[in-house]
């Protein structure tokens, strides 16, 4: 029986339909139409340039596909699994509307170099798409930072009570995370801006075709240098992967600070009734389960970058099947990042903050011990080990009066060590205590807004280079 697939001139045989099951990608790769459309339109352009092709036929061509990509956004489109991909699909159907001349239109290109375009195209438009989603996110946070640079809360190490710092201070170490992310999402897009149409299958076209133009119709800095590299290439998937799994490590470790802060035992803050759900048995229940899905959602996305390394570690060059299985896990992480950047926006701009938990927070672990310590440094020029054992016994002290440091009077503090003067008192204040870590970047008031100013700034330029 006749062999009818597109490639199937060699084959006495017609394909199983097992085979077409197994080797079909287009139940997933059918997301790729637009780039497929847009990219044959520019080849069919570029092949007109270099006289392969007459005018009259690319004309019919791009009618053709901008008629196809009407069907397949309208619904009308028929997908049928043995065209095996996007790429196959496309062109049977054009083929079917315009004759002999659709047959012209694969004239110096492989479905190897078509399916690289398409997928560099898809994943430096989410690459975009993640940048602006980032940039929302960060003016969220810079706005909140704003009003609460002189919100008292614990800063933590170990999940223990450490140092006073403001809240404000806090939220701008999540956006120098978010910042960074945006920044690799710039740089792998810069490195991966790199047209591969044009390679062929591996060795490069014997047609004098014009891959330049090609290049700088479809928006790419230049063509990519090897072909077979063009075509076997899956660095730019990987790159946006690793973008994707530290996004998702940063707001993994976000979701997990809105839980523990919501919790009764932190109570800094109330997640919108908008953003929480309840439990099936105890109506008392308003559960995180926001926070809660989008640190699970991030082990999914780190799973998808671990499932391309292995996919591709040991493949000769130059393209094989296997990277059949590279794009699942990329719509996958883009399509989890999408969705949870969003939410995670939205549940901050609706949390409600309770400033006077945070401060009462401060009132327990003794948080000004370090201040204490450094006031006998710097005032009555003891050696830091030295004050660091006597602040010890005033927090022994406190400790077995039930008294956090910073209740402690003038009479209870000096009469802990004979070395400590009254003076040392003020620096068991809160307040005092985080303003004078005013160093930069610290976390008193006047250097946290140097730094909400310094983000608000750069956030300026990002916004631009998006424009």
């Amino acid at each position: 029986m006749e062999n009818k697939k597109l490639w199937g001139g060699r084959f006495s045989q017609s394909a199983a339909s097992l085979l077409d099951e197994f080797n079909a990608s287009l139940p997933f790769d059918k997301k790729l139409y637009t780039q497929d459309i847009l990219g044959s339109q520019i080849h069919a352009q570029m092949l007109e340039k270099c006289g392969i092709l007459k005018h009259n036929e690319v004309q019919k061509i791009k009618k053709a596909l901008t008629q196809i990509q009407k069907e397949i956004e309208e619904g009308k489109f028929a997908f049928e699994i043995a065209d095996e991909d996007i790429h196959m699909a496309i062109e049977k159907r054009l083929t079917q509307i315009i004759g002999e001349v659709g047959k012209k239109l694969h004239t110096a290109r492989s479905r190897n170099d078509q399916v690289a375009l398409d997928f560099r195209l898809y994943v430096l438009e989410a690459n975009k798409k993640l940048r602006l989603l980032l940039l929302q996110l960060i003016e969220t946070l810079l706005g909140i930072a704003s009003n609460h640079t002189q919100t008292l809360l614990p800063g933590m190490t170990h999940l223990q009570h450490a140092q006073p710092v403001n809240f404000g201070f806090l939220l701008c170490a999540y956006v120098c995370m978010f910042m960074r992310d945006f920044e690799r999402l710039e740089s792998s897009f810069k490195r991966n801006n790199y047209c591969p149409l044009g390679a062929a299958a591996l060795a490069g076209t014997p047609y004098q075709t014009d891959r330049f133009f090609v290049a700088q119709k479809l928006g790419f800095i230049a063509p990519t240098l090897n072909a077979t590299d063009s075509v076997s290439d899956r660095d730019f998937a990987l790159d946006f992967l690793y973008d994707c799994s530290l996004i998702a490590l940063h707001f993994s470790r976000m979701a997990e600070e809105l839980i523990l802060w919501s919790s009764y035992e932190f109570k800094f803050i109330s997640l919108s009734d908008a953003y929480s759900t309840g439990s099936s048995i105890m109506p008392q229940k308003k559960n995180p389960d926001v926070p809660e899905l989008l640190r699970g959602k991030s082990g999914r996305v780190y799973g998808n970058l671990l499932s391309l390394l292995v996919v591709m570690k040991g493949l000769p060059l130059a393209y094989n099947k296997d990277t059949q299985e590279d794009k699942e896990g990329v719509f996958d992480s883009y399509e989890t990042l999408e969705i949870c950047l969003k939410i995670l926006n939205d549940i901050l701009k609706t949390m409600t903050i309770f400033p006077e938990n945070m401060r009462k927070a401060c009132q327990k672990g003794h948080l000004s011990a370090t201040d204490l310590a450094d006031f006998l440094v710097l005032k009555c020029h003891i050696p830091f080990r030295e004050a660091h054992h006597i602040t010890g016994k005033v927090v022994a002290y406190a400790e077995e009066r039930g008294k956090d440091l910073s209740e402690l009077s003038i009479q209870e503090l000096c009469s802990c060590d004979e070395r400590i003067p009254k003076e040392a008192h003020q620096s068991l204040n809160l307040e005092n205590s985080m303003n004078s870590r005013n160093s930069y970047g610290g976390t008193s008031t006047k250097a946290t807004l140097v730094q909400i100013e310094s983000l608000q700034a750069w956030l300026k330029i990002a916004k631009a280079s998006l424009e």
